[in-house]
Order: structure tokens, then C-alpha cells, then sequence
């Protein structure tokens, strides 16, 4: 079991920045994958970024290369998304999930998930 708990979200105006932040426990490996989603209103959860336990591989999706950053604290056991140039097509609630899958790009490869954080971007 992996439990996981997202804070951080909350209002910003367009262009503005955020961190998200995901406290992580329980039977998480270096081989794991903790990654980023989220869902919009109306739409589908996308993926936004993953990155390997150890700290070596990250990903992202093609919406928010180069503005969104995912990083591990190891001293904290957390996996932080720095938001930055957001835009209001961002507003969705972001969810951390944990795999152990190879494939950390795919939803359904994600066993374990938070509760979600509102991200709200304003024009």
C-alpha cells in the first residue's frame, strides 16, 4: 500500500506560479513512479508528469513542458510540481499517484491515489 496526500493548490492569476506538493508513504520503491494528473471540468484525467523514485527519470506531458518541474525531497519523502506561467486552460484538480509500473505515463497504470487539490487559474 502507498497512501498519498496533495496540498498546495489554490487561485492564482494567469502567468502566475504554484507548487504542489505530495507527502508519500508506505511500500514505495526506487523503481517506483510518482506522477501528477489532473482533470478539468468536463474532461478526461491527463497526465502531467512522472518521475522515478530514485530521482533519475521524469517526464511530461506535451501541454506543460517547459512552465511545470516535478522534483523529489528526499529528506521529506515528497514529490513537488513547480507551476509556473500557468494559464487558464491549467484550472483542473491535480491528483499524485503511485505505480510501479515501467509505463508512467498511463493513468491506468496507477495503482495508488491522493484525494486531489483544486488548481484554479484566473484570466
Amino acid at each position: 500500500q502507498v497512501q498519498l496526500l496533495e496540498s498546495g493548490g489554490g487561485l492564482v492569476q494567469a502567468g502566475g506560479s504554484l507548487n504542489l506538493s505530495c507527502a508519500v508513504s508506505g511500500r514505495i520503491f526506487s523503481g517506483s513512479a510518482v506522477g501528477w494528473f489532473r482533470q478539468g471540468p468536463g474532461k478526461d484525467r491527463e497526465f502531467v508528469a512522472a518521475i522515478r523514485w530514485s530521482g533519475g527519470n521524469r517526464g511530461y506531458g506535451d501541454s506543460v513542458k517547459g512552465r511545470f518541474t516535478i522534483s523529489r525531497d528526499n529528506g521529506k519523502n515528497t514529490i513537488s510540481l513547480q507551476m509556473n506561467s500557468l494559464k487558464p486552460e491549467d484550472t483542473a484538480v491535480y491528483y499524485c499517484a503511485a505505480t510501479y509500473s515501467l509505463r508512467a505515463d498511463i493513468r491506468s497504470m496507477y495503482d495508488y491515489w491522493g484525494q486531489g487539490t483544486q488548481v484554479t487559474v484566473s484570466s
